[in-house]
């Protein structure tokens, strides 16, 4: 049953994220389409209370109770992203906006873009693994909740792989990226020989002539 509210919560998300959308760029209902963008979050409330009503009813916590503690942390970290990602294209199309933004291809502006955005995967982490450890707490069976323990250990190793080959990754390469660029004009400016000084020596010959 969990699972069923998992996926009808990720629908229910697209599909009042896009009502909202179509009433504020299409139909001109601003006041209608900014009260839908509001009720965004409270798709995350209603996976929070049927996975409380769960567990109370004496469930044995399972992959999908981990689920939803991980679905709820990581939507109310990236949940304004995905709204603008999503807000700036349907502006872009039907009501002529600016092309949407597009994070930068590399060097230390994708380096900080990834910090950015692995920093929203710390706060998802936090607020999933607050939601797991209150789970553990009330239920107060270790047996029943051991699942919920086991998905602290996955998104945490999730992070720390997200944090070596993304964030750190780009790091390195842009500092890799930047010495090159320093290093390029000191190998162009080779010590030359002075072809004045030749023709200084020159003209001392020819006067001496």
């Amino acid at each position: 049953m969990l699972l069923a509210v998992i996926a009808a919560c990720e629908v229910g998300f697209w599909v009042i994220l896009g009502a909202g959308l179509a009433a504020r760029y299409l139909l001109r209902w601003r006041a209608v389409g900014a009260v839908l963008l509001v009720c965004v979050p409270l798709v995350d409330l209603v996976l929070f209370v049927a996975t409380v009503i769960d567990l109370r009813r004496g469930a044995t916590a399972n992959f999908t109770h981990g689920l939803a503690a991980a679905y709820i942390g990581f939507s109310v970290a990236f949940g304004h992203n995905m709204i603008r990602w999503a807000d700036q294209r349907f502006a872009h199309r039907f009501a002529g906006g600016p092309p949407p933004w597009k994070p930068p291809k590399d060097g230390w502006p994708r380096a900080r873009y990834e910090w950015r955005e692995w920093f929203k995967g710390l706060l998802g982490w936090a607020i999933a693994c607050a939601l797991l450890g209150g789970g553990v707490l009330m239920v107060g069976d270790w047996q029943r909740t051991e699942a919920l323990v086991g998905w602290m250990g996955r998104l945490t190793l999730a992070l720390v792989i997200w944090l070596i080959f993304w964030p750190l990754w780009q790091t390195v390469a842009a500092a890799q990226d930047a010495q090159q660029a320093a290093a390029a004009p000191a190998a162009g400016d080779a010590p030359r020989r002075d072809s004045g000084g030749e023709h200084g020596d020159g003209e001392q010959h020819t006067q001496r002539t």
